[in-house]
Order: C-alpha cells, then sequence, then structure tokens
C-alpha cells in the first residue's frame, strides 16, 4: 500500500478522487447517522462525512487525501496496528470486510468499526474500502438492553417453571397420592403457569419487534366500545371479578369507529385493564369519548392511590415495575409503543372518582368513518 507522496500517486494516481464524487451524494452520506470513510485502491481517504469528522475530532480537510494508516491509526484492544493485523490490501482474495469490533484511535479514544472491502472482480485486488464509525455508548447501551431483557426472562421464567416441573413431577411420581380434587388443584396450577409463560414469550417478542419498528399492523375498522365490550366479558368469564367492573360509559351517537389492528387493540384494552386490576384498587370504570377530532379515546380508571406525578412517565418504561416485584414491566411498556405505532397518544393521571386520587390512564386511536352497512341499519 502506497503512502501519500508516493509518486504523487494520492493526488492523482487513483480512478477514485474527490472530484468524482458529486456534490448530491457527499451530502447525501452526510445525513448518515454514522461515520463513514472511503478509501480508494492506493490507501488513500477520498471521503469523510460530517458525522466521521465529529467522532474523529479533525475537519475533513486534514483527513481527506491522507492514507488511511496516518488518518485512521486504528488498534486493537492489545495496542496493535489493526493495518498491521488486518489489512484490507494483504491476506486472502475472497475477504469481503469485517465485522463490527471496538477499535482505538488516538485523540478519538474507542470507536465501533466495521469496513466493507469493494473487489470489482471477484477474487480480485480491493479497490475501495468503506469504513463506518459509531460511538461506543451505543454498542454497549444494545448490550446493556440486551442483558436486562435476558435477565427479566431468566427471573420471570425461572418461577412458573419450577412450578410447572414440581407439580408436573409430583404428579407423575406419586398420582394415586393424590385425591381427584387435589390432582385439578396441581393441573390448573400447570395450566396457569403455562399461560404466563406463554404470555411473557409474546411480550417479549412483541417489545423486540417494537424496538426494531417490524410491528406488523393489520388494519380494519371496527367499533371500539364493542370491542371494550367484548374484552370485558372474556376477563369476567375468565374468573375476574364482574363487580369490580363499572358499565362502559360515553361514546357517540354514531358509534366510536376506529382504524386499527383488531388484535392489538385487544391487546391495548386487555393490558390496561389488567393493570388497574392489579395495581388499582375499587371500581374500575372504561369510558370512550370523540374529544378530539379524527380520534376516539378510551379511558380505564380504578379508584386505588393513583400513580404519583413523578413516575408519569416511568409507567411507561421497558421493564418499570415501581413497587411491585411481581410485575415484568412490559404491559404499559406495549401499551404505548402500540398506541403510538397506530398514531396515537397514551396519557395517565388522576382518575378523581373516589375519595382517593385513583389512576387514569387515557389512550386516542385514529378515527374512522361508519361503515355504510352499520348506517344503513341505524
Amino acid at each position: 500500500m502506497r503512502r501519500r507522496g508516493d509518486d504523487q500517486s494520492a493526488g492523482s494516481g487513483s480512478a477514485l478522487t474527490t472530484a468524482a464524487i458529486s456534490g448530491a451524494w457527499a451530502e447525501l452520506m452526510d445525513e448518515l447517522p454514522d461515520g463513514l470513510v472511503l478509501v480508494d485502491a492506493d490507501g488513500v481517504v477520498r471521503l469523510v462525512n460530517t458525522r466521521a469528522e465529529r467522532l474523529l475530532g479533525r475537519p475533513r480537510g486534514l483527513l481527506l487525501g491522507g492514507a488511511v494508516t496516518d488518518v485512521l491509526p486504528l488498534t486493537d484492544h492489545a495496542g496493535r496496528s489493526w493495518w498491521d493485523v488486518a489489512s484490507p490490501w494483504v491476506g486472502l482474495p475472497t475477504r469481503s470486510g469485517h465485522r463490527e469490533r471496538v477499535l482505538t484511535v488516538p485523540g478519538a479514544g474507542s470507536l465501533v468499526v466495521s469496513m466493507r472491502y469493494v473487489r470489482p472482480v471477484r477474487s480480485g485486488p480491493v479497490e475501495r474500502v468503506v469504513i463506518s464509525l459509531r460511538e461506543v455508548r451505543g454498542r454497549r447501551r444494545a448490550e446493556t438492553a440486551v442483558a436486562e431483557v435476558i435477565a427479566v426472562a431468566g427471573h420471570e421464567l425461572r418461577g412458573p417453571l419450577s412450578s410447572v416441573r414440581g407439580f408436573s413431577s409430583t404428579l407423575l411420581r406419586q398420582w394415586d397420592r393424590f385425591t381427584d380434587a387435589q390432582r385439578r388443584t396441581m393441573v390448573a396450577t400447570i395450566e396457569a403457569d403455562a399461560d404466563h409463560l406463554s404470555r411473557l414469550l409474546l411480550e417479549l417478542m412483541d417489545v423486540a419487534r417494537l424496538g426494531t419498528s417490524r410491528l406488523p399492523l393489520h388494519e380494519s375498522v371496527f367499533d371500539l366500545q364493542e370491542l371494550a365490550r367484548e374484552q370485558l366479558n372474556r376477563l369476567i368469564v375468565a374468573g375476574a371479578a364482574g363487580e369490580r367492573f363499572a358499565p362502559i360509559e360515553g361514546g357517540a351517537p354514531t358509534g366510536t369507529w376506529v382504524r386499527a389492528d383488531r388484535e392489538r387493540v385487544t391487546q391495548i384494552i386487555g393490558n390496561l385493564i389488567d393493570n388497574a386490576l392489579r395495581h388499582g384498587e375499587g371500581l374500575i370504570t372504561l369510558s370512550l369519548d370523540v374529544d378530539e377530532p379524527g380520534m376516539v379515546g378510551v379511558r380505564v380508571c380504578d379508584e386505588g392511590p393513583g400513580v404519583d406525578p413523578g413516575h408519569y412517565h416511568d409507567v411507561f418504561r421497558k421493564f418499570w415495575h415501581g413497587s411491585r416485584p411481581d410485575s415484568t414491566g412490559l404491559g404499559l411498556h406495549l401499551v404505548k409503543g402500540l398506541v403510538e405505532a397506530h398514531g396515537g397518544t397514551v396519557s395517565v393521571g388522576p382518575a378523581d372518582v373516589g375519595p382517593r386520587p385513583g389512576a387514569r390512564f387515557r389512550i386516542t386511536l385514529p378515527a374512522a368513518d361508519v361503515p355504510e352497512r352499520q348506517v344503513s341499519q341505524q
């Protein structure tokens, strides 16, 4: 690899020059969130975007035209020059680059670096090297998030799995020692724990999809008030105390029709009601409104102690469960993510429906016109 000044190749000997890069292309590169450095076949830096300037702490005027080994004197964790250890221009001609790894740049600290080697001819010489630079903090945040998910999942899975294993093992080995009623109780416990595991895994999958914006939504038009009523009835049939729920309030003369993913909205309403059952007290009230143009609102209120105003933001954070260690801290986080994925909003405040503050969670979803078949039936 030749350095700047060798036969003046850095200035004119390469097919890829700064002048060949259009202004529009350079502007596009400047919009990238990661640092980008483009190197030619001679190892000369031909493009540096704005983010790379900031990460390296040097203006591009001092970087362009320089040998990449001087501009980016990368070293690994052992202090070795990365260009000596893994030079793109030396080694197997089948290499296409290297994945992200943490390397050090004097004066810039540690950066997450990845490279792509461009070979116009298969197994031919490297003509360009595309170098991506990223702050280590972002990677560490991602690693911390993954570790947090693993820790929470492990904690939440341990209890139900131990219960399922314990009861099933006891039944298998000592079946004849128990009465039919005792067996039914143990089998019911196994079923409940299995349901809990299933819900937890589904919630974790949804959280992962929300984090990568890959959660599919299958929109349809339906009456939100009717869905809320169905969800309440379903919970009561499943064992929730019917006396805890007040009749659904509010609505509109033309109905409360929305355009949304019915399954996901069922999940949203279910999570809000489950939160009120777990953390609230007294009567739980569901009400609907059309107070905002183009939106339908749903409020779920209880008569418990309410939410401390200092925690209004926290209740929607992933894995936040306040003083309740038995909570996964995923339910309200999913509510917020799913509602916002629909273009709606979510808020929390006091319910003010009883002697104590209570909690009021309100969501909004995009309204839809009443279907023609419904209009003809009215």
